[in-house]
């Protein structure tokens, strides 16, 4: 069969899926967007860059803007798929994630092809992220149009699609009914094998110190820095912390810029803007025992979780990020937010520990506690990465599963 994938970053969620379709000599190709990341051929894919023909206009109206990119995007996709076609190229399944528009009139360039569709998520101006912390919430006055709008893209979509897939139960739940009834829940999945604990694992910093399983080391990891993922509430809990246990260091990795939501009015970052809330509770000694490393590599994200006593994960309502399941992977003890997405795997007591999103003072006392509690910690610990082996293992679990998937035609 021919596939061909469509991501704008390829191959993004589907790292495994396509090169395992390579794998197994079916004919696979990527369109991607040209950002000249790629060789020609990747694990036996095919890549086909497209370059964008042209921005977005200067005097659009605002609420079009989101829309008009991912226009733009189509229409350079779309002239590619019209060169390949002219080529003599024809998949029989084109599979996208469809977040950038890219695939979205490629059924018109190839109408017998089969689209299969990624679903990370559905927006809804009420019950899920929009309007779960106030105290953040947007002052734009189109904002709920705005996060309406959104879904335009997507719906495009659903009405051309052949079959869908979502990473988790509760992203698939955020979707209507008439996409919501063919989607197939299917992981990306976690190599357990590569991402697992060790206990001899050192992470080194450019000062020359080292941190390893003998110490007493927070961890919290987001892509950036901000609230949609609890940033502003695991600052607020580590004055007490920092107090209680005089040997604790906190490494936190992240950006500064923002992947979900809006700036702060008021600061340069969110890190900013919270790293002065809480200044004032800590003394030198212990703000200096906050330690935030930026954006670190993959290899040094391994280490970090290996050598974590407590692992923090916070998020709104939304997608559920893989750091998570690869510090359960790593047998991290989890302290959590109990929204909905994480409580699909955080099981209280058993897998992890969990708070409610916007008590900090919870959140500092569940961390002490389980500091003083060697024991708790490595049953937690060990039954996280039971769970993650049993239910989202990349071998012996997503990937075949998602496999089956792409090719039932």
């Amino acid at each position: 069969m021919k596939f061909l994938f469509i991501h704008q970053n390829f191959p993004g969620q589907f790292l495994h899926l396509a090169a395992a379709l390579a794998k197994k000599n079916h004919d696979v190709s990527a369109l991607t967007l040209n950002q000249k990341r790629l060789p020609n051929v990747w694990q036996g894919v095919r890549i086909v860059e497209y370059s964008l023909d042209r921005g977005n206009g200067k005097d659009g109206f605002e609420l079009v803007t989101d829309f008009e990119s991912k226009t733009i995007r189509a229409a350079s996709c779309y002239s590619k798929a019209l060169e390949l076609k002219s080529d003599g190229y024809s998949p029989d399944v084109i599979i996208s994630h469809p977040g950038w528009g890219e695939s979205l009139f490629l059924k018109q360039v190839w109408p017998e092809a089969l689209l299969k569709i990624y679903c990370e998520f559905f927006y809804r101006i009420q019950g899920q992220d929009v309007g779960f912390d106030d105290e953040i919430e947007s002052k734009d006055v189109y904002y709920l149009p705005r996060v309406y709008l959104k879904n335009t893209n997507m719906l495009l979509h659903g009405d051309q699609a052949h079959s869908f897939v979502s990473p988790t139960n509760w992203q698939a739940s955020t979707f209507p009914d008439h996409i919501r009834g063919k989607i197939s829940v299917i992981h990306d999945g976690i190599n357990t094998e590569l991402v697992a604990p060790n206990k001899n694992a050192v992470l080194d910093f450019a000062n020359g110190k080292k941190l390893s399983r003998s110490d007493e080391v927070i961890t919290f990891v987001s892509r950036s820095l901000e609230p949609y993922r609890g940033f502003h509430i695991f600052m607020r809990s580590l004055p007490k912390i920092l107090k209680e246990r005089e040997n604790v260091i906190v490494l936190i990795v992240g950006g500064e810029g923002v992947s979900y939501g809006a700036k702060p009015l008021d600061s340069n970052s969110w890190k900013s803007k919270f790293l002065a809330e809480i200044r004032p509770s800590l003394n030198d000694q212990q703000f200096k025992r906050i330690r935030f490393l930026g954006n670190i590599s993959y290899e040094n994200f391994r280490t970090l979780l290996c050598i974590s006593t407590i692992h923090v994960y916070l998020t709104y309502p939304f997608v559920l990020s893989w750091s998570l399941l690869e510090a359960m992977s790593s047998a991290c003890t989890i302290v959590a937010s109990r929204t909905a997405p994480v409580e699909e795997v955080i099981k209280d007591g058993s897998t992890g520990v969990l708070v409610d999103f916007f008590d900090y003072n919870a959140l500092s006392e569940e961390v002490v506690s389980l500091l003083e509690n060697q024991g708790e910690r490595t049953m937690l610990g060990n039954n996280a990465r039971s769970f993650i082996i049993d239910r989202y293992d990349l071998t012996s679990k997503s990937l075949p599963k998602q496999i089956d998937w792409a090719e039932n035609i």
